[in-house]
C-alpha cells in the first residue's frame, strides 16, 4: 500500500497543476481556477486509489484461479 499511496500522491500533485492551468485558461479567474484545481483532483485521487485496489484484487483472483487449474 505504501507504493500505491506514494503513486497516488504524485499523481495528485501533477493533476492539481494541470487542472489549475486548464481552469485558469478557461475561466481567466485565479480563485476559480484554484478552487477547481483542488476539488476535482482530490476526488480523482481517491477514485484512483480505489481503482488500483480493485485491479490488484482482480489480478490476484486470476492468479489464484490459474494456480488452481494447474493443480
Amino acid at each position: 500500500n505504501k507504493t500505491m499511496l506514494m503513486k497516488t500522491g504524485s499523481y495528485y500533485l501533477i493533476h492539481i497543476n494541470v487542472a489549475a492551468m486548464v481552469a485558469y485558461a478557461v475561466t481567466g479567474n485565479l480563485w476559480a481556477s484554484l478552487t477547481l484545481s483542488l476539488l476535482e483532483p482530490t476526488i480523482q485521487a481517491f477514485a484512483f486509489f480505489f481503482h488500483e485496489k480493485a485491479w490488484e484484487r482482480r489480478l490476484k483472483k486470476q492468479e489464484q484461479k490459474a494456480l488452481a487449474a494447474q493443480a
